[in-house]
């Protein structure tokens, strides 16, 4: 037995040895482009954000010349959102504020979509910072016929204390696998939050249509419907630091959770077994580690390979993910990985029980199961 774990320590190390590797390889491989001047809109939906209205407006100054229209989608907000951002935009010219046809963010994005004038349309969120090269670094690849969907990284916002510092390297291995999905061929996700894709290929898709009533996946299910029906060259992810977006961190652990079960929740939604079998994959090494302390009972030479077990593990994290956030000009503070590598198999299978069996609120809305309850003002509680 303690062999086993020592093993499956080396594996884990090389394993994300390989990601990065692949990563970084990709990232280099990345090449230029042109000054993009092809007219865009950019998609904002917004679900009770009224505190947030001043800041994000200050945060679209610096990009806001960049697109034809910014349209802002109310998803049926409970505060006075709407009213606010319907004074705050009042004669600026490249905004305008809709209201969403439907329930929930696919139903908003959705609406805005059909809104836009523009065939490339941009999204993201209303607690999102850009700087002024994102447009152009995501407008940038549309200069090829044949791409019709590019995703961007999103990391979270600088802040102090272990919460802050944990999303970020949370934030630093999605980055990982998803940069890596993309440089094989096989896309596994992508963030709505740094989104371009083309109206034509949306609407040729079917847009949303299939999977509708799931709260999230917005951005993965659209990214795989057009990989499918449009081919390998037709989605493309830019690594470079220019394309960066900066999210809010949550701001406390239970935010968390429900952001992330949210998110994970909709795995059942996936035909394909290579979602399954990476969501077992991840399940099945939380376990692993969370199984070796019991080798603290095995004596002497039990806490050895336990502590040559998790050093493996720390080592190979710090390694992979400190490349990652340095490559966007970010460092993580080294107690806050040791303790991320320590807490993050008990987050991890948190989350996986909760996203099978997890009932929660988000926004306000009742979710079960991540089934939004109403879609288009359709009770969907049997579902």
């Amino acid at each position: 037995m303690l062999s086993f774990y020592l093993i499956g320590a080396f594996v884990y190390c090389i394993l994300l040895g390989f990601l990065r590797a692949k990563w970084l390889s990709a990232a280099s491989k990345e090449g230029s482009f042109e000054r993009s001047k092809l007219f865009a809109t950019l998609l904002i939906p917004v679900r009770n954000e009224s505190q947030n209205l001043d800041k994000l407006l200050s945060h679209l100054e610096i990009i806001e010349g960049e697109f034809e229209e910014v349209i802002f989608i109310d998803d049926q907000s409970e505060d006075d959102s709407f009213e606010k951002l319907q004074e705050l935009i009042a004669k600026r010219k490249p905004y305008k504020l809709i209201q969403s046809a439907g329930s929930g963010k696919k139903a908003a994005l959705q609406s805005g979509v059909h809104a836009a004038k523009t065939d490339l349309i941009l999204t993201s969120d209303a607690d999102c910072r850009w700087k002024s090269s994102w447009p152009q670094q995501l407008k940038a690849p549309f200069s090829d016929s044949s791409v019709q969907l590019v995703a961007g990284p999103v990391l979270t916002e600088k802040s102090d204390g272990f919460l802050a510092g944990f999303q970020l390297l949370d934030w630093a291995s999605i980055l990982l696998l998803t940069g890596f999905s993309f440089a094989q061929k096989k896309p596994l996700m992508c963030s709505g939050a740094n989104l371009a894709f083309r109206k034509s290929a949306f609407l040729k898709v079917g847009g949303y249509a299939g999977n509708e009533h799931w709260l999230s996946g917005d951005d993965e299910f659209l990214l795989k419907k057009i990989h499918q029906f449009f081919g390998k060259a037709s989605t493309q992810y830019q690594f470079k630091p220019e394309a960066l977006v900066r999210t809010q961190s949550e701001s406390n652990w239970k935010a968390l959770f429900n952001q992330r079960i949210r998110w994970a929740g909709k795995w059942r939604a996936h035909p394909s077994f290579s979602h399954f079998g990476a969501s077992l994959a991840v399940m099945a090494m939380q376990f692993f580690w969370i199984a070796s302390f019991f080798l603290l009972l095995e004596g002497a030479w039990g806490w050895i390979v336990f502590s040559l077990t998790w050093l493996l593990k720390c080592l190979g994290e710090y390694y992979s993910l400190e490349r990652i956030l340095e490559h966007y000009g970010e460092k993580s503070k080294k107690i806050h990985l040791f303790g991320t590598s320590l807490f993050h198999p008990l987050y991890s299978l948190r989350i996986g029980f909760g996203a099978i069996f997890g009932n929660y609120s988000w926004k306000g809305r009742s979710i079960r199961g991540n089934v939004n309850f109403e879609v288009n003002g359709t009770d969907r509680r049997g579902i």
